[in-house]
């Protein structure tokens, strides 16, 4: 039998249930949940040309030093 390698504080249990919850949900309730997610982060998801995240990797670096 295949052992299950979970992250630390992850079971069986635990995963059975966060797959229970997103299968169960409607698609106007999972769109609510990705909405409110948003709404509540002072972070943003954008994209950028794939040549310029060295440069946003490091503006976020020197940003977290100050």
């Amino acid at each position: 039998m295949e052992q299950n390698n979970f992250p630390p504080g992850w079971n069986l249990e635990r995963v059975k249930k966060v797959l229970s919850h997103y299968e169960s949900q409607s698609d106007e309730e999972a769109v609510a949940e990705d909405e409110a997610t948003f709404e509540k982060s002072k972070q943003t998801v954008m994209e950028i040309p794939v040549d310029l995240v060295p440069a946003v990797r490091e503006l976020i670096i020197k940003r977290k030093a100050v």
